[in-house]
This record gives C-alpha cells, sequence and structure tokens, in this order.
C-alpha cells in the first residue's frame, strides 16, 4: 500500500464511519477505484478502526466518564440503567459475529450488494427523518422512559446494527434511523448509537489482533504485516482526525433533522455502485 493510499482509506473510514453513508461500502468503491485490496489487509484495518473509536471516546468522554463513575457506584441509578441498555443493544449484533461471520464476508467485495444496500440506506434516513420530523410537529415527546431509551427500543437497534453489518447498509444510519422510528428523541439517538458500537467494533479488531499473533503464516497475515509503516500513520491519523470532525457534525445533524440529504446521497452513490456492479 502507498502512502497516499492508506491517507485516502484513512479519510474515507473516519467520515463515513459516523456519517450515514457506510464506511464498508465507501471502503469498498474506494479499493476499486485505488487497485488496493484493502479488506485482506488486517493490519490497516485494525488501526483505522482504532483511530474511530478513539475519536468517539474524544467526543463522548464526558459521557463515558460519568456512566463508568455512576455504575461503579453498583447500585441501579441512570448510569447503571443506561449502560445495560447498551449490553442489550449488542446481543443481535454478537449472535451475528459468531454464528454468520463466514456467510457475511462473502458478500463484501460485490458492487451490486453494495449499490443495493446504499439504496436500502437512503430509505432508511429518508423515512425515518420524515417520521421523526412529523412526531415532533405533533407534539410527541418521545419515548417516555428511564434514559430516553426502553430496553425494547434498546434492542430493536441492535437488530439495525447486526444488519448494518451488510457492506453498504451505514451502521450509524441504521441505528439512528432504527431509533428515530421507535420515538427516541433525536438528542438522545445519536449518543446511543455512537457509544454502543464501540465494544462491537473493539471485539472485531481485537479478534483480528488475535488471528495476526495465532496464525502468523496465514497468507492473509503475512500480507497485513508487510504494510509500511507511512500508510498506517498517515491511515491512522487521517481516521482519527476526519472521525472527530464526521462525529460532531452527525450529532448536530440528527438534531436538526437534516438526514434527508444524506438519503439523496446514498440512493445516487448506491445507483452508481448498481451500474458499476452490473456493466463493468
Amino acid at each position: 500500500m502507498e502512502w497516499f493510499e492508506g491517507l485516502i482509506l484513512g479519510l474515507i473510514q473516519g467520515l463515513t464511519e459516523f456519517l450515514p453513508v457506510s464506511s464498508s461500502g465507501h471502503l469498498a468503491l474506494g479499493q476499486a477505484i485505488l487497485g488496493v485490496e484493502a479488506e485482506d489487509n488486517l493490519l490497516f484495518d485494525i488501526v483505522v478502526h482504532a483511530a474511530t473509536v478513539i475519536a468517539t471516546i474524544v467526543v463522548f468522554r464526558q459521557q463515558i466518564w460519568d456512566l463508568l463513575k455512576g455504575f461503579f457506584k453498583f447500585r441501579y441509578n441512570d448510569e447503571t440503567d443506561y449502560l445495560l441498555k447498551i449490553a442489550v443493544s449488542m446481543i443481535p449484533i454478537f449472535i451475528v459475529g459468531v454464528f454468520f461471520e463466514d456467510q457475511i464476508e462473502v458478500l463484501f467485495g460485490s458492487l451490486i450488494v453494495v449499490g443495493i444496500c446504499l439504496m436500502v440506506t437512503s430509505v432508511l434516513l429518508y423515512v425515518s427523518d420524515e417520521v421523526s420530523r412529523k412526531r415532533a410537529q405533533s407534539g410527541h415527546e418521545g419515548e417516555q422512559t428511564r434514559n430516553g431509551i426502553s430496553y425494547l427500543s434498546a434492542f430493536i437497534i441492535g437488530l439495525g446494527q447486526a444488519v448494518a453489518v451488510l457492506p453498504g447498509l451505514s451502521r450509524s444510519g441504521t441505528t439512528i434511523s432504527t431509533g428515530l422510528l421507535c420515538g427516541v428523541k433525536r438528542e438522545k439517538v445519536a449518543q446511543f448509537s455512537f457509544l454502543m458500537v464501540l465494544i462491537p467494533i473493539l471485539g472485531e479488531a481485537f479478534l483480528k489482533f488475535v488471528k495476526i499473533v495465532l496464525r502468523p503464516e496465514d497468507p492473509e497475515v503475512v500480507d497485513a504485516l508487510s504494510v509500511g509503516v507511512l500508510p498506517l500513520v498517515l491511515g491512522f491519523v487521517a481516521a482519527f482526525v476526519s472521525g472527530l470532525f464526521a462525529c460532531k457534525v452527525m450529532i448536530a445533524l440528527v438534531k436538526k433533522a437534516q438526514l434527508k440529504w444524506f438519503a439523496l446521497y446514498c440512493a445516487l452513490v448506491g445507483a452508481a455502485a448498481l451500474t458499476c456492479g452490473i456493466f463493468i
């Protein structure tokens, strides 16, 4: 991997991890344009995902600290309630990761699948934005539950995250859209969406790291270790900086009901990916 390829792919990862446009879908498109097989590059994948996790922690550092302080008081308070709901949201993605990983990996690399999933993302964003906006206009205050989200809604949002492992289906877009459709307030759903993915992303990166350690002779691992230091460093910095920007922008946009523009973008990019997948 060349240094500029690491920089470009890092920027794509950081921006699209938080914006509702699908990081996996855009990485697939970026790899196709650059001619880089980054999906086989475990080390680069671990590095850029670590960068986006750190960006999330930086943005929500106060909220995370408050949650941890409340949790270690060892009583059922607001913080414990919130963390338990995050745990409930992770059940579906855990099941998918354990039992369906091989079947899902087969779908990666197909621009047709990416195109279809981007269009599904577009529909989800538009419909949820409209439903939430109309609900607000009618005076509906959103879920009247502790922390503004119920255990059922947390689980349904988790189902959205599990489905979003498909390439082209945005993880942030799907979880935020699902939350809005469940009636969760806009100011609550964005934070929950970003915090709930921290452990799954870290878990996925950890498993890939374990693979590198335990199977150093694997061709995929050999390729991972062949990446130069400069592409890794530039990819990390680019993903971190762009991730900080995208995370803050996305929080503001969700509150202002501006998801429809991302819906239009996903529809256009999805159509382009589908066309390329069919005719190229």
